[in-house]
C-alpha cells in the first residue's frame, strides 16, 4: 500500500517537527550532564528525536523518514547545536519544556498509529507502533548511556499517555472528519502527560495489595 501524501496533515507535521526539535533538544541536555563532546551531543540528539520513528519505520518495512525527509534530521542536528551553544537549564527552560515535551509526545504517538494503519495495521499493534514511536528514541538513549530507560521506571505515565493519544486517535478517526481527530488525541495525550507531570501520576511496581500487605 502507498502512502498518501495527505495521509498526514501538514500541521501534524509542523508538530511532529517541533517534537524533533524538543526531544533533540533532550538528547543535547542529557549529553552535557554526561560531559560529550559535540559528537556525542549530535549522536545523542539524533537517536532522540528520530530513533522511535526509525525503529517504527524499519518494522513497517519502510526506509527511515529521517533518511527520506531531510528536514527531520537537519531539526535533530539544529537541536543538537541548540544544545551545546546554550546550556539548558533554569526556570524557563524548566516551564516551557513539559508542554513542548507533552505535544510532541501526543504527536509522535498519532502519527505512529496513523501511519501504521496506513499499512494496514491492525488497531492494537498501530497503537504500540505509536507508543514506540513516541518513547524508542528515548529507550535507545538510556540504553546507550547504560541506563535502564526511563520509560520502564516509574516514570510519569510517558508511555501510557502515548497509548491513549493513539487509542483516541482510532476511536475518533473514523467519526472526526479531517484533522479533527489527530488534534484530539494529541490533545488528549499531552494533557495526560503534562497532569502526571504535574501530580507525580505514577504506575505503582507492584500490586497494592502487595505493598500494603503486613510483615510477618
Amino acid at each position: 500500500m502507498t502512502e498518501s501524501p495527505a495521509a498526514v496533515p501538514e500541521i501534524i507535521r509542523l508538530l511532529d517537527l517541533l517534537g524533533v526539535l524538543a526531544n533533540g533538544l533532550l538528547g543535547g541536555a542529557v549529553a552535557r550532564r554526561f560531559n560529550l563532546d559535540p559528537v556525542g551531543f549530535a549522536v545523542l540528539a539524533i537517536v532522540s528525536a528520530l530513533g522511535g520513528g526509525a525503529i517504527r519505520d524499519v518494522l513497517l518495512s519502510l526506509q527511515p523518514i529521517a533518511l527520506t525527509d531531510l528536514d527531520y534530521l537537519t531539526v535533530a542536528l539544529v537541536a543538537a547545536g541548540i544544545a551545546f551553544l546554550v546550556p539548558l537549564e533554569g526556570r524557563r527552560w524548566r516551564q516551557l519544556f513539559p508542554w513542548v515535551d507533552a505535544i510532541a509526545l501526543g504527536t509522535w504517538a498519532v502519527v505512529g498509529t496513523q501511519k501504521a494503519m496506513l499499512y494496514d495495521i491492525h488497531w492494537l499493534p498501530a497503537i504500540l507502533l505509536g507508543v514506540l514511536t513516541a518513547c524508542g528514541g528515548g529507550a535507545v538513549r538510556d540504553m546507550m548511556l547504560g541506563r535502564v530507560p526511563v520509560i520502564l521506571q516509574q516514570s510519569e505515565l510517558y508511555a501510557s499517555a502515548a497509548f491513549v493519544a493513539g487509542a483516541v486517535f482510532v476511536l475518533l478517526e473514523v467519526v472526526v472528519p479531517g484533522t479533527g481527530a489527530s488534534l484530539i488525541a494529541v490533545a488528549v495525550g499531552g494533557g495526560i502527560c503534562l497532569l502526571a507531570r504535574k501530580r507525580g501520576w505514577r504506575l505503582p511496581t507492584e500490586p497494592r495489595w502487595i505493598a500494603v500487605r503486613p510483615k510477618e
